[in-house]
């Protein structure tokens, strides 16, 4: 006999209500009577899925950095590398405002010593990828592309977490994002008018 194929939609609720959890009351709150409540299915379902609870919150994770990656292999590329450098800035601004209980949860389950935390090396590349570009095109001083793929991150990271936490008001964070962009782009070595340029068709929309 075939085994039962796996039920796609209830792993995908899973994680969605147990990334909830966790973005409400931290990891401490997600139990298993907890999860199984919520979603009203057996305690079966979680290892019938996952192994164990230790795995979802690995899963949460994945999830987080894939739906993130799908974004970024979204974009079109252009000739312009500073442009295609801000649109990826947006579309991680734009995943963490659509999955803000997964990018929450994303952050918050295994450290750097996690072998596992390798899981958004893939995700990360990307951006060294587009920072290498504009490395590339002499759009930036030479510089090594991950030490400035961390600060774009850092940047983008932090005001997203903010704005996720009702530190600041969107109209806020879409002006600190664009704001900030133009000065780490100048801050590189870029040209303020052909920044300007990039950046003006590469926005929040």
């Amino acid at each position: 006999m075939s085994p039962k194929p796996v039920d796609r939609s209830m792993r995908e609720h899973l994680v969605e209500a147990a990334a909830q959890i966790i973005a409400t009351d931290g990891l401490a709150g997600l139990t298993l009577r907890r999860l199984t409540r919520e979603v009203g299915t057996s305690t079966m379902a979680i290892y019938t899925h996952f192994g164990s609870m230790d795995e979802l919150r690995h899963a949460i994770r994945r999830e987080g950095f894939a739906r993130m990656g799908a974004r970024f292999r979204a974009l079109e590329q252009t000739d312009d590398p500073v442009a295609d450098l801000s649109r990826q800035g947006w579309a991680y601004w734009r995943n963490a405002v659509e999955n803000p209980n997964l990018y929450r949860a994303m952050f918050m389950h295994g450290g750097i010593d996690d072998p596992r935390a390798a899981v958004g090396e893939t995700t990360f590349d990307m951006l060294v990828a587009a920072v290498q570009r504009c490395l590339d095109a002499s759009r930036f001083m030479p510089a090594e592309p991950r030490a400035l793929a961390v600060q774009l991150w850092s940047m983008v990271h932090g005001i997203c977490s903010l704005y996720l936490n009702e530190m600041l008001s969107e109209p806020e964070a879409i002006t600190a994002l664009g704001d900030n962009f133009a000065a780490l782009m100048a801050a590189f070595g870029d040209d303020a008018d052909a920044t300007r340029r990039s950046l003006a068709g590469a926005t929040a929309a």
